[in-house]
């Protein structure tokens, strides 16, 4: 798998950051620019989600108390502003956040707990890269160089412990992993697996970065896999680059063993 992997790095056009873990060593199989910053895309949603339902845990608020969405709120890519959506529970705008990555629903949970909180959290479950700088949408602050961040190895640490669901508390880490499930879009780290198998992940994408991180989980091996596309001229080829990555690590984890039983 290794010699397959590097050779489609080697051939891509963009800068290719990487991670595969194995979760029955708990050890990396492949690595590749694990602690190089990038532009996060949407996968700073994931951290927000996270972030929120600690929020509301330690505080002992209601996931399904209603909160108020001003019409200045709403922003291109967002079911809620195209149905001119003014009031909505925390839990309807974490799920609109991950699965249909609404860029309002997010804004308005940025606002909901803050920019500052996001961000000392994110130190505190240890993402040592990951840092909320802007709101989604927010074109200017990004012209001025200000923008998310992450890298993968703390994509890699993030998505660990999803998998070991130690960040909150149970219900709340099962509810994590059940709407990263829910994901609609498949144009990435599910491209080419036909295989029916369930995939907790989240996708990134701006002009320049294309992204996909998640877990698959197999009766065979569950693994966690991040591709992580910089330097993109072409956003479809980079999800081409990152599904057949993604199938070559499926076919030698899953597939072949799946076959083999």
């Amino acid at each position: 798998m290794q010699q397959t992997i590097q050779h489609i790095i080697d051939d891509a056009p963009f800068k290719v950051h990487m991670f595969v873990k194995d979760f029955k060593t708990n050890q990396f199989i492949i690595t590749e620019r694990l602690d190089e910053p990038f532009s996060s895309a949407s996968l700073i949603k994931v951290p927000i989600l996270i972030a929120v339902l600690d929020y509301l845990q330690n505080h002992h608020e209601s996931l399904h108390q209603i909160i108020t969405i001003r019409r200045e709120d709403w922003v291109d890519f967002s079911v809620i502003s195209e149905q001119k959506i003014t009031t909505s529970t925390i839990n309807e705008l974490l799920i609109w956040m991950i699965t249909t990555s609404d860029n309002t629903a997010t804004n308005v949970l940025i606002d909901f707990i803050g920019m500052d909180v996001i961000n000392m959290f994110c130190r505190q479950i240890g993402l040592m890269h990951t840092q909320v700088q802007r709101k989604m949408m927010d074109f200017e602050r990004l012209a001025n160089g200000v923008d998310n961040i992450t890298c993968a190895r703390d994509m890699a640490h993030l998505f660990s412990r999803i998998y070991a669901k130690n960040l909150l508390n149970p219900e709340f880490s099962q509810l994590v992993i059940d709407i990263l499930c829910r994901q609609r879009f498949h144009e990435s780290l599910r491209r080419y697996i036909a295989d029916d198998v369930e995939i907790a992940h989240k996708t990134g994408g701006l002009e320049s970065v294309d992204h996909d991180v998640g877990i698959v989980y197999s009766d065979v091996q569950d693994y966690s896999i991040g591709v992580f596309m910089t330097e993109v001229t072409e956003n479809d080829i980079a999800r081409q680059i990152i599904g057949h990555l993604s199938k070559a690590v499926f076919d030698t984890l899953i597939g072949q063993k799946g076959e083999a039983t």
